[in-house]
């Protein structure tokens, strides 16, 4: 055996075991709300605040120093984490990585087996919210999805702009409240953020249509090229998913590409009580979801779906002489942003060929329900608003204190609810007002803890006022 100091010899065994019997134990306590979110302990920030060790306190301690630092740290699998739109964790998926970080498999150059489960997991998502995706590519996440896609919008739309350059001309549209990712891709494009056109909304927080239409026409009489629309399927702000079909319409008519953005609300496509907000996502160039959202695995494990591999390839190829062909087959840096890429579609498949798609689309369904239940909650009471109501599983909504300013009341809320740890709730704006905005994507949720949120939120409120 390896001698090296970095080999862990004899301690091998006992160590890879006291790893497993933490994680084990931090599983234990994902199953159930806990009190409080723990402080950072005055040892660990101690510690955190070292500088470069010249040797080690050893591999056993140094686990146990992580276990501490983890717990203290904000996880979103515990079920009364309603903050952000983050995986409640599969157990399988953290075994699957664990694997696939033992081989260190690189899905940049031809890796043969781990390379067609690549594939087949891209076709079961596909299959799964209804996309017939012909080819992909897993990433990282939403942000760099969404940037893999418009980048082969913008090699279609100006062909040969990646060797000259960009030209000026060239215009993105999408929803007034898309995600950021997508200002932040076109800035990285060069196309810059000028060139986006922020479409309004309706009454359903939809983007319009009719005004899309219009934009793209004013732009094309002035000499603009569209490069692309992004339709969002489940905003990060209030869970609304554009009118794709209407969206893809309006694409089709004009030749400009269509990219749904469905990192959080995608998966939903899959249920039957959500599946008709998606009509028209077979239509799409590509679309984009995240499985470290609302398909549970664990970070990161981005998807982008695509109808044409060509435009991929016309986008990201390089005759690169360190990656000859070879007996394996094909490598997927050809159709990608990024070189070194991890085995992220293993804890993905896994799930999937494990538990099957209906145990999924019922733990969808479930979140669904729950958000629909806490809605229902919020109407009921009398010192609380519902600002919209739930497409999918986000549920905006403000406590209205008798007295004082309501804005005011809300911020300190948020603050407090995340003090007081029993649940955990961030803070937005809708519409210029300050509120609460509950996310419900864990499959742990129960409709004890939707009970407890809104119970938690009105009794923190009240203590808030009654200190005022």
């Amino acid at each position: 055996m390896n001698d090296t100091p970095l080999a862990l010899g004899e301690a091998r065994t006992e160590t890879l075991e006291h790893g497993l019997a933490l994680i084990l134990e931090s599983w234990r306590g994902f199953d159930r709300a806990r009190p409080y979110q723990p402080p950072i302990a005055e040892h660990i920030r101690t510690l955190l605040d070292e500088g470069l060790p010249a040797t080690g306190v050893g591999p056993h301690a140094a686990l146990d120093e992580v276990s501490e630092i983890l717990d203290e740290s904000l996880a979103h699998s515990r079920p009364r984490f309603f903050g952000y739109v983050g995986s409640s964790g599969l157990e399988l998926g953290v075994l699957a990585d664990a694997l696939a970080g033992s081989h260190d498999i690189n899905l940049a150059a031809s890796a043969a087996a781990a390379d067609l489960v690549e594939r087949q997991a891209l076709r079961w998502v596909g299959d799964l919210v209804g996309y017939p995706a012909a080819w992909g590519t897993f990433t990282s996440g939403g942000m760099l999805s969404n940037l893999t896609a418009l980048t082969a919008a913008r090699e279609r739309a100006q062909p040969g702009c990646r060797v000259d350059g960009c030209d000026g001309r060239g215009v993105v549209y999408t929803s007034a409240e898309a995600h950021s990712s997508v200002e932040r891709a076109v800035e990285v494009l060069g196309l810059g953020r000028k060139s986006l056109r922020t479409i309004e909304i309706d009454a359903a927080r939809r983007m319009r249509p009719d005004l899309l239409a219009a934009a793209i026409d004013r732009d094309v009489a002035e000499g603009l090229r569209p490069v692309a629309v992004v339709a969002t399927a489940g905003t990060t702000l209030t869970g609304a998913v554009d009118p794709i079909r209407a969206v893809a319409e309006v694409c089709a008519a004009h030749g400009v590409w269509l990219h749904v953005d469905g990192a959080y609300g995608l998966p939903a496509a899959a249920t039957a009580s959500a599946r008709h907000l998606f009509d028209g996502l077979e239509l799409a160039d590509s679309a984009a979801l995240d499985g470290h959202k609302w398909l549970f695995v664990p970070k990161a494990c981005g998807v982008l779906l695509v109808r044409n591999r060509a435009d991929l390839e016309a986008a990201f190829s390089h005759d690169a002489p360190y990656i000859p062909e070879i007996e394996f087959g094909e490598h997927p840096v050809e159709w990608t942003l990024e070189y070194s890429r991890p085995f992220r579609a293993l804890k993905l498949w896994l799930a999937l060929r494990a538990h099957g798609a209906e145990a999924f689309r019922e733990a969808i369904e479930h979140d669904l329900e729950l958000a629909r239940l806490v809605a229902d909650l919020v109407r009921e009471a009398d010192d609380l608003e519902l600002l919209i109501e739930p497409s999918l599983s986000i549920v905006p909504f403000r406590r209205v204190p008798a007295r004082g300013d309501v804005d005011l009341h809300n911020q300190r809320l948020v603050g407090a609810l995340q003090r007081d740890g029993r649940v955990y709730v961030t803070g937005a704006v809708v519409d210029d007002s300050w509120c609460l905005r509950p996310c419900m994507v864990n499959y742990r949720t129960t409709e004890d803890d939707a009970h407890a949120l809104v119970d938690i939120v009105r009794e923190v409120g009240r203590r808030i006022e009654d200190a005022e």
